[in-house]
């Protein structure tokens, strides 16, 4: 049997997303019940390839040609598949997104306006390394009624492949469950040609390095959701608590430096009374801590930390709003008036107060996985669940109303929210 060109994938993933329009919520949960149940009976088989991966990205790595930090996001240990499995029972449990009435309008007697949540259509997915991806965003297209194609790493090509077969094994369970929904493809040519493809294709999310998502965003005319770098920060005001701050800042830095959600840069206000011994208790922790101006700019995924002085709350929202990626920032302070002042002036998709940078994960919010983090101002921000899968339309029923009625002034709106 011949392989279907991008093109003929492409095609069949819309016809999927179209039927996957009426899927019951009953049916999609048993679909995402069926993964569960495959994931954990096969995960040995995902762990040897793997294995497979790791053994080649070895190599990569002692030759210099990846970073440590892809090989730690390839990996795939015991908790990543627990989170994992846990994430697909977790949007077992949400609501189903499709369908939701979010406003309800009568315009005049028997004309009705509602605005009706549903599903984009077919999703192209970009991604580098992290072979856990791949459950996360299936389970989120199966629950948001949407089809997807899928194109991971090279260098996590065994493993890609072992979880979409282990999830597709579920999928053929599922009575009603349509074909070609879930799609993978692995060549550097189909990511060209899949950026082409923007009669079938409704939005391309990368995630991976800079210099992917700017490859994507200028060679595509596909709208693009996403974020390029995670120069996150956190500053710590002279009203900081120390315990809280060398905790909250060794965690978001070495709990997983490789992250996009790791802190990048610490600021810190000189009147802060305890900053060289928190400094030292940063480096005693593994951390190196550079000061000079060119390592603001910099995303480092390691164990490496940007600092600088300030003296005032105003310069430091300054330097963020200059710096940052717009991921995530963090002040620490146990001024409740700074704190606010903070979070209202930092433009980033994600401003905590007194909290590590690393919840920024669509997990720990409570939307049982993420396709990604957005910093994108449109549509989606921040980690992109459910909600972030959806758009809406508009559905009017009426009895035979026509425009002229209300153009010659025979009738008048009456615009009546009905909730």
């Amino acid at each position: 049997m011949a392989k279907d060109s991008f093109v003929e994938i492409a095609q069949k993933a819309k016809t999927a997303a179209k039927k996957a329009t009426t899927l019951t919520t009953k049916t999609k949960n048993f679909a995402l019940l069926n993964i569960v149940q495959k994931l954990e009976a096969n995960k040995n088989r995902i762990f040897d390839a793997n294995q497979k991966d790791l053994n080649a990205a070895q190599k990569l790595l002692s030759s210099g040609e990846i970073s440590q930090a892809l090989f730690n996001r390839l990996k795939l240990d015991e908790n990543k598949m627990r989170d994992m499995i846990q994430g697909v029972k977790d949007i077992a449990q949400l609501d189903d997104p499709i369908g939701k009435v979010l406003l309800k309008r009568e315009l005049d007697e028997g004309l009705i306006l509602t605005k009706v949540s549903c599903p984009i259509g077919v999703l192209g997915i970009i991604f580098e390394a992290r072979p856990d991806v791949i459950t996360q965003i299936c389970a989120l297209a199966i629950k948001s009624s949407n089809a997807v194609i899928l194109k991971g790493g090279k260098e996590s090509i065994n493993t890609n492949r072992m979880i979409m077969s282990v999830i597709q094994e579920a999928l053929d369970l599922t009575e009603s469950f349509p074909k070609n929904m879930l799609n993978q493809v692995f060549s550097r040519d189909d990511v060209n040609e899949m950026l082409k493809q923007d009669k079938y294709i409704d939005l391309i999310i990368p995630r991976g390095g800079n210099n992917l998502v700017k490859f994507i965003k200028e060679n595509t005319k596909i709208p693009v959701l996403g974020h390029a770098d995670g120069i996150c920060h956190i500053f710590v005001d002279k009203f900081a608590d120390y315990e809280k701050a060398e905790k909250i800042i060794i965690d978001s830095k070495t709990q997983y430096p490789s992250a996009c959600n790791s802190v990048e840069t610490l600021i810190i206000h000189n009147e802060f009374k305890y900053k060289d011994k928190l400094i030292k208790h940063i480096q005693n922790s593994g951390v190196e801590v550079r000061f000079t101006p060119e390592s603001w700019h910099k995303e480092y995924s390691d164990k490496i930390l940007a600092c600088k002085f300030v003296n005032s709350l105003e310069e430091a929202i300054e330097h963020i709003n200059n710096f940052s990626s717009g991921h995530t920032e963090a002040i620490i302070t146990e001024d409740t008036i700074n704190a606010q002042i903070f979070m209202d002036s930092v433009d980033s998709a994600g401003v905590y107060h007194n909290v590590s940078t690393r919840f920024a994960d669509g997990f720990r919010y409570g939307f049982g996985a993420e396709v990604g983090i957005s910093t994108n101002k449109t549509h989606a921000r921040g980690p992109v669940g459910l909600e972030g899968l959806t758009i809406y339309k508009y559905n009017i029923q009426g009895n035979g109303n026509i425009v002229k009625d209300y153009v010659e002034g025979i009738k008048t709106f009456k615009h009546k929210d009905l909730f």
